[in-house]
């Protein structure tokens, strides 16, 4: 039986990647900065640890881990990520976390590291337009991201090549493209678009009143992946021979206008949309899947709509749990 630890294990995609390698009979240790959330870890073994510190890195690989499934990262949706408040924060935390258990896993002989990296990592030239060319991986150079997070993510596909070549550690990375689902943050400021306007149109319609806010113009266009693919796409990325960057995502564009209406449909109510200054990010971001589908021999199989229902269903909820 391989032992796998599974770093940010307390985390939205972690929690549901414990939950599969443990149906898939692998041994899991799960380690995060706190416990999960949203019920008790389905692992082996979980730790409390600050992977910042390198004697934590090294506890986290003890007793013989093989493989390593690095989610750990200091990271939130629109609101975290572009406002340029955290970005020092989010530079140092997650360049400690990742160097540290880069070094860990080298020392311990882990035999094979996947590295969660991230769409933020493609230039801003590339994604000016909503109608946009979807990103294929070559894409990423000459580099220029959007934020200090993608810097930092882009620096440790990097950092993790270069381990790769020189440490003998076999690594593989993927490229997250708006993963979704459910359970996940949804009202403390780092829950991302899906969950947002989940939120907004529940109180909406518990409230009866029809106004929802949205940062920009709403035309703003992302393509969604729901959880449930990206976990499939991460398990047959690391079961793979393929050592560079992957896109993992979906490649149907959707404007941030129409990610409202759908959950409005889903939450039976018509809404008003109200125009307000917020972070944005990129006018629009797509992934080109010709390689991931070379790859992986995979496509995804949870639509849009059908993956918002989910997330809606969780959230309306905790809503009306919470009296919004």
């Amino acid at each position: 039986m391989k032992r796998v630890l599974v770093t940010g294990a307390a985390g939205f995609v972690g929690t549901q990647l414990c939950r599969r390698l443990r149906s898939d009979g692998y041994w899991v240790r799960g380690v995060d900065i706190k416990m999960p959330e949203w019920g008790e870890p389905d692992v082996n073994a979980f730790w409390v640890l600050d992977l910042r510190s390198e004697r934590a890195a090294r506890q986290a690989m003890a007793g013989g881990i093989q493989w390593v499934f690095a989610l750990a990262a200091d990271m939130g949706g629109a609101g975290f990520v572009f406002t340029g408040e955290h970005d020092l924060e989010i530079l140092r935390n997650n360049t400690r976390i990742n160097l540290n258990t880069l070094d860990a896993a080298w020392e311990a002989g882990v035999e094979r590291y996947f590295f969660s990296s991230s769409a933020c990592i493609y230039p801003q030239h590339l994604q000016c337009e909503t109608d946009v060319m979807a990103l294929k991986e070559e894409g990423a150079y000459p580099a220029d991201p959007d934020s200090e997070y993608g810097w930092e993510k882009l620096y440790a596909e990097r950092l993790c090549l270069a381990y790769g070549r020189e440490a003998d550690v076999e690594v593989r990375i993927g490229r997250f493209h708006n993963l979704m689902g459910a359970p996940c943050h949804w009202d403390d400021g780092r829950e991302k678009l899906p969950a947002a306007a989940c939120r907004k149109v529940a109180v909406a319609k518990l409230a009866g009143d029809p106004r929802v806010e949205i940062w920009g113009d709403g035309k703003q266009t992302r393509s969604f992946c729901h959880i449930d693919d990206g976990i499939e796409m991460i398990v047959r990325l690391m079961l793979s021979d393929y050592i560079q960057p992957l896109n993992i995502g979906t490649s149907r564009l959707a404007s941030v206008n129409e990610v409202f209406d759908i959950v409005a449909g889903i939450a039976g109510i018509s809404i008003e949309k109200v125009y307000v200054p917020g972070p944005e990010g990129v006018r629009g971001r797509n992934a080109d899947l010709a390689l991931m589908h070379e790859v992986l021999d995979y496509e995804p199989q949870v639509s849009l709509e059908g993956g918002l229902a989910r997330i809606y269903r969780w959230i309306e909820k905790r809503v009306r749990e919470k009296g919004a």
